[in-house]
């Protein structure tokens, strides 16, 4: 598998806290090793959209959707609660 960024996930990454920028790259390492990673907690978010969510910390959520051999990451920030 292979990761994709959009121009929108680049621009939140860019404006996210350091902290959760190094976590997020420790997570897309474990996302590229196993999506059942146990810290990522991904699940599917929106069913007929195909979006995937997973945890970057507490506080933080990326978004992504699997297409053929890539995860293409579409968002990253903070969770709704």
């Amino acid at each position: 598998m292979r990761v994709r960024y959009s121009q929108r996930f680049l621009r939140q990454y860019a404006s996210a806290p350091v902290e959760v920028r190094k976590l997020f790259d420790k997570q897309v390492g474990f996302l590229l090793e196993n999506l059942s990673h146990p810290s990522l907690r991904a699940k599917k978010y929106d069913e007929a959209l195909g979006l995937w969510q997973a945890r970057v910390n507490r506080n933080w959520r990326f978004y992504f959707t699997i297409e053929n051999d890539e995860y293409r990451l579409h968002d990253i920030r903070p969770h709704p609660k």
